[in-house]
């Protein structure tokens, strides 16, 4: 079966990691998708490394980085400052639905490459800027990457060890989680977009922003502070409105405990023999252990200690109390039910490179997902 988006042809025109991220969505979901790229360079991210991947003739090849977010995609080598480059897009912009940009904002109205400019080709057309702090406002010119905004947002006050406590201060997510939430947001707004378009037969402007993304991100926590008043700190590994929801320490290493409800927690407690602590009224609710966690937290990392991690998962598991282990990357990948979801897959460019990625998650009953093509090489 063709992909819900194999009628969609997109020019893509972003590099790095957010606008990327949303063109391989749509290029997963089946569009046809051609990647612009600078001469000889490419996209910034080919050169990200190590690591590389190896050629199939044993020479180094792109970086990991890049190949993360750029299946699915053809790539066209192009001089968007060039007459003849520019004419090549918009050429293609006249049979495209989609195109996909991540320029400064103005950056692209001196080549004729703006949304003005190439909407009188094609009204049709949904154009989707992705910039730092979008194309109003005190900080429009401003440059933004990924790090800038999880500080400005608020992000890295939330984030990392407890105030006061050894490796306590500022903390970025291990990720560059603006990015790929942003370049989800495109995703989300450039297929509503289409939604309009299939009803109106109008195209439109996407104006989208990775302080705007990463705000809205705040989720929880910008919402307690906006009820509450009181800014959130960071809280370490623990839930700033669940007890006990956080890192435990076992005999051989620590564990996740995930109790999201009164009745998990009175499970817990008899797993314990402590049907004390249930019974208490400092703990018997989650409103009182978020009052009361610094007694309660002590308490049971007392217990987990006793006992092995897969002791403890074995036991939480059939208690159906809420629990994991606390995993390295190599051992996520390892993980019965990751493999089990064909959450690595592996493909091969024509000149026989073989490229291992990571699936997409959207499994969809009648248009599934389709591995078509490996993350292009700069030819």
């Amino acid at each position: 079966m063709a992909g819900p988006l194999s009628h969609i042809k997109v020019v893509d025109l972003s590099r790095v990691l957010a606008g990327p991220w949303s063109t391989q969505m749509l290029g997963d979901l089946g569009a046809q998708v051609t990647k612009i790229e600078r001469p000889h360079a490419g996209d910034d991210t080919r050169h990200w490394g190590p690591p590389f991947i190896t050629n199939a003739d044993g020479s180094r090849g792109d970086a990991g980085y890049f190949l993360c977010t750029n299946r699915n995609k053809t790539s066209l080598q192009l001089d968007i400052t060039s007459d003849a480059g520019q004419a090549t897009i918009r050429d293609m912009v006249k049979q495209a639905d989609i195109l996909v940009e991540n320029y400064k904002v103005g950056g692209l109205k001196k080549y004729g490459l703006d949304y003005d400019s190439l909407k009188d080709l094609n009204p049709g057309l949904i154009y989707c800027s992705i910039t730092g702090f979008g194309q109003t406002g005190p900080y429009a010119k401003r440059p933004g990457y990924d790090f800038m905004i999880q500080a400005m947002s608020g992000l890295m006050s939330v984030t990392g060890e407890k105030d006061g406590l050894p490796g306590a201060g500022p903390q970025k997510v291990g990720i560059a989680i603006a990015d790929l939430m942003t370049g989800m947001y495109a995703s989300v707004g450039i297929l509503a977009a289409l939604a309009h378009r299939d009803q109106t037969g109008e195209g439109q402007y996407i104006d989208l922003a990775l302080l705007d993304c990463q705000m809205a991100m705040l989720s929880n926590q910008g919402s307690n502070y906006l009820v509450g008043g009181s800014a959130p700190k960071r809280m370490g590994n623990a839930h700033l409105n669940i007890v006990p929801y956080q890192v435990m320490p076992t005999k051989d290493g620590h564990l996740i405990i995930a109790v999201g409800n009164d009745s998990q927690f009175q499970s817990f407690c008899r797993l314990c023999a402590r049907q004390d602590w249930a019974n208490d009224p400092r703990f018997a609710t989650n409103e009182a252990r978020v009052v009361n966690r610094e007694e309660l937290i002590p308490l049971l990392e007392e217990v987990t200690r006793h006992r092995s991690t897969q002791d403890w998962i074995s036991a939480l598991e059939a208690a159906n109390v809420p629990c994991g282990p606390v995993n390295n990357i190599e051992q996520a990948f390892q993980d019965p039910q990751v493999i089990h979801r064909h959450l690595r897959r592996d493909m091969t460019r024509p000149d026989g490179t073989k490229i291992p990625v990571v699936a997409n998650p959207i499994n969809f009953s009648k248009t599934p997902i389709e591995y078509k093509i490996a993350p292009p090489k700069l030819k």
